[in-house]
């Protein structure tokens, strides 16, 4: 079969069924569905996807409202087959490009584009760090933190978003992560900071409040620390 994308709703109803030919990601865009495989039962909700590798049976249900960007693929990112994964978090660049995605199969039919729709959208899928199967805890955490970098973010709050105790949040995390809670956040904040300085216009003042340093010299030097290089020079040579 050839890769495609299509836009899909479901119904209240449990359907179970098998792809034999090809492999399967359900994207949510709007609401969130129930899914019941071998892997996984649970709910899963906009900003997470749901891998079917092919052979495998599965259902969903869903509210008639909920829309899904169902994408139906003859090979899947290393990564992602090896691990075994059912259900990951995607990142925010990802998800806005489902956005338009939708616009775009809601417009028109060109081929061209659809050609390119997806050239994007199987590059965005290697970026994508999944590198295990969270529980819906640490995809509700992970979720949060990849959507609100600009914000100040501690412990407490992060084991709040979890509804576990500090102590319990930061064992969780490591083990889910293989790093700190700090040290994943410091890592995408970084990530962010070098998109911001090397693609925009930005003063370094707003590319640090951007990422959530409200001090500008403790931005600079952590930056200097990750990058080997001040974020002005960075920017000056981009």
């Amino acid at each position: 079969m050839n890769n495609s994308l299509s836009i899909r709703a479901y119904t209240k109803q449990l359907q179970s069924h098998v792809h034999h030919a090809h492999h399967q990601l359900v994207l949510p865009v709007q609401g969130s569905i129930v899914i019941e495989m071998s892997s996984y039962v649970g709910q899963v909700t906009v900003g997470e996807c749901v891998v079917v590798p092919n052979g495998t049976e599965h259902g969903f249900k869903a509210d008639e409202a909920a829309r899904f960007i169902v994408a139906d693929l003859d090979t899947l990112p290393l990564h992602l087959l090896n691990s075994g994964l059912a259900v990951f978090s995607i990142s925010p660049v990802l998800t806005s490009f489902l956005q338009f995605i939708e616009k775009q199969l809601q417009h028109q039919v060109d081929s061209g584009i659809e050609r390119s729709i997806l050239d994007v959208f199987s590059m965005l899928l290697e970026q994508q760090q999944a590198s295990q199967t969270l529980d819906k805890q640490m995809r509700t955490v992970q979720s949060w933190i990849n959507a609100h970098l600009e914000q100040p973010m501690s412990i407490d709050k992060l084991a709040r978003l979890a509804c576990l105790s500090s102590t319990q949040f930061k064992k969780r995390f490591k083990a889910s992560f293989s790093k700190t809670a700090q040290q994943y956040i410091t890592e995408l904040r970084m990530e962010k900071a070098k998109a911001l300085l090397a693609h925009t216009d930005l003063p370094v003042q707003l590319v640090a409040e951007k990422v959530g340093y409200g001090d500008l010299s403790a931005f600079s030097r952590r930056f200097s620390l990750y990058v080997g290089m001040s974020p002005r020079s960075f920017s000056q040579g981009k």
